[in-house]
């Protein structure tokens, strides 16, 4: 029992006198820790200057295990897969019917694209008119569309009128995409071969109220540079159209939904309106469908 108790007591005074110099790593001159500004050499390429990155490299591992001309295939499936396949879709935003107070119309507006997440091949068209009556407007538009960042578009192309008479060609450069707080925006310039310039300015948003019914509101401003009279276009601001549609999707490729739609026509816009012996504004209740594949 004494013999026990002796141990006891010797062994923390060994402990604190132990050598532990044996487990120490050995610092050369120049290590790091003895020199601070030493280069951290690992190998590389010592003309490469500080901060560039490295050249991509040009082997690939799997290739010693598997046929280079194999892997060569999948890797470029692989990168087409993740950005480099050619989409395609027609969305037909809105194909309604609207109710006015004696005087029934319709109206169309749609989209069809073919191209990459990059550049895009866009075929615009949208018109109006009264029902069992003429064709108001009608226009199309062949634009092509490239991306800028993740939410924004540049387009340019050209636009060609059908109605109103006589027939208007426009050269048309704008920007489209999703601003802050999910608004759907778009912007264009038009100028036409007769010189006249205009710009129309558009935006909506999706308001949730379940996963399928969706409200959206939306706003169409024109603005014109000089009077056109002969389409019945007055400089500067145009008309103004508001509208606010309830949808109900069915399935997201299609949606019915009914609305109120509000239009105005304004200054020498709205003057010639008059002279034609039309209103200046005009409120309508719509039922239509959205659809798209």
């Amino acid at each position: 029992m004494l013999g026990l108790v002796l141990l006891a007591v010797a062994l923390p005074a060994q402990a604190q006198t132990m050598d532990h110099s044996a487990h120490e790593m050995p610092q050369s001159e120049t290590s790091p820790a003895a020199d601070p500004h030493a280069r951290h050499d690992m190998g590389g390429d010592e003309t490469i200057p500080k901060g560039t990155p490295p050249p991509v490299p040009t082997d690939h591992a799997a290739d010693a295990l598997y046929d280079p001309a194999v892997m060569a295939r999948a890797r470029a499936a692989m990168v087409k897969e993740s950005g480099g396949m050619i989409f395609s879709q027609l969305m037909i935003d809105r194909l309604e019917y609207r109710v006015q107070d004696g005087r029934d119309g319709y109206h169309w507006e749609g989209e069809g694209w073919i191209g990459g997440d990059i550049n895009r091949l866009a075929i615009k068209s949208e018109g109006e008119g009264a029902v069992g009556g003429a064709l108001e407007s009608a226009e199309v538009q062949a634009l092509y569309s490239r991306a800028i960042d993740p939410w924004w578009n540049i387009v340019g192309g050209v636009r060609q009128d059908f109605r109103p008479q006589p027939e208007r060609t426009y050269a048309t450069i704008g920007i489209e995409g999703l601003a802050p707080y999910w608004f759907e925006v778009e912007g264009q310039i038009f100028l036409s071969h007769k010189g006249d310039a205009h710009l129309r300015l558009e935006g909506s948003y999706d308001q949730r109220i379940t996963q399928r019914l969706i409200l959206q509101p939306a706003v169409e401003v024109n603005l014109a540079a000089q009077d056109v009279p002969e389409i019945g276009i007055g400089s500067g601001l145009s008309d103004i159209e508001l509208g606010l549609r309830l949808r109900y999707e069915i399935a997201r490729e299609f949606a019915p939904y009914v609305g109120v739609n509000w239009e105005r026509k304004l200054g020498d816009t709205a003057r010639f309106a008059r002279e034609e012996g039309e209103g200046a504004s005009a409120t309508s209740l719509v039922v239509g469908v959205r659809f798209w594949f």
